[in-house]
């Protein structure tokens, strides 16, 4: 990533007090919230030269320090690629996006993408907060996880849903496949997520990371002719850290089966077993909570 500007702001005695990123987007109003909460993700944004969160307190004569990517987006083609549509009106459409299909361009990645799809499918109609690259998407799934996923076909729509996810309303169900037989028949499991600090491309439990909240229920056990015993899990996200549930379940020893990134070493499954089954939101225009619910994929019958 190329970084084209970068910006140090001295805190003012008017702002002492208030969060980092509501300063940060009072300060620079062509920044998007979301990629102010990306930059902070990732360190690019820096108080007093050091990592903070979205929700640090400023004090007066504070100094951020902001590394600002090259923001110029390259046009991203339409493609006709056929989408497995769950629900659509005018308002929104919930796709159930397959296993190795990425959401949005990405460096070295504008073919093939949910994006290149929708543009064809929706045409005009796609909310534009996220910019060229990432029209009408308020959230995201990894590239090998399948499932649900919520795209806005207007701006007003978006702040409504992305609205929701904050405010933890949007309730968001998948159905995993884990190593090992989990103890017991539920749990939550609460652990801050941030980068790890050797591996940046991934992410990890560490203790100033953002807080993450993921809730799980043991659906079955079962084994396998390799004789390696897996259990089904259905979690379910009270937050949305990036990996989470990937993170989450190898921290307390039951990696998802098939993860490359997090998973076991010697993984007889080459396919991720991670699945967003089920999604419930309330309606951006009409108010009524609307449920949706996919089957189980075939690739979760492992032989």
């Amino acid at each position: 990533m190329v970084y084209i500007k970068e910006k140090i702001l001295t805190v003012l005695d008017d702002f002492a007090g208030k969060r980092l990123d509501r300063f940060v987007s009072a300060s620079l109003k062509d920044l998007s919230r979301t990629l102010i909460q990306k930059l902070i993700d990732e360190n690019l944004i820096l108080v007093n030269k050091k990592p903070s969160k979205s929700g640090y307190r400023l004090k007066a004569d504070d100094m951020v320090f902001i590394s600002i990517p090259d923001l110029q987006e390259t046009k991203i083609e339409p493609e006709k690629i056929k989408l497995d549509v769950v629900f659509e009106d005018r308002d929104v459409i919930v796709i159930n996006k397959p296993q190795g299909m990425v959401t949005h361009p990405a460096s070295g990645v504008h073919k093939g993408t949910l994006v290149n799809a929708l543009l064809s499918h929706c045409k005009d109609s796609l909310s534009g907060i996220n910019g060229v690259l990432r029209p009408g998407i308020v959230h995201r799934l990894d590239k090998e996880t399948s499932g649900l996923i919520i795209v806005c076909k207007n701006d007003k729509s978006h702040t409504e849903i992305a609205k929701q996810i904050q405010e933890r309303k949007l309730k968001r169900h998948y159905l995993a496949i884990v190593h090992g037989k989990i103890q017991h028949d539920k749990g939550v499991i609460n652990k801050p997520i941030g980068r790890d600090k050797i591996h940046r491309h991934k992410m990890a439990v560490v203790s100033n990371g953002r807080k993450a909240i993921t809730h799980y229920k043991v659906k079955a056990f079962h084994k396998t002719p390799l004789r390696e015993k897996f259990t089904l899990v259905e979690c379910i996200l009270e937050t949305g850290r990036t990996h989470q549930i990937r993170v989450h379940m190898k921290s307390i020893g039951h990696p998802i089966l098939g993860d490359k990134t997090y998973g076991e070493k010697n993984d007889p499954i080459d396919k991720m077993m991670l699945h967003a089954y089920k999604l419930v939101f309330i309606h951006p225009r009409t108010k009524k909570e609307i449920r949706l619910e996919t089957g189980i994929p075939e690739r979760f019958n492992v032989k």
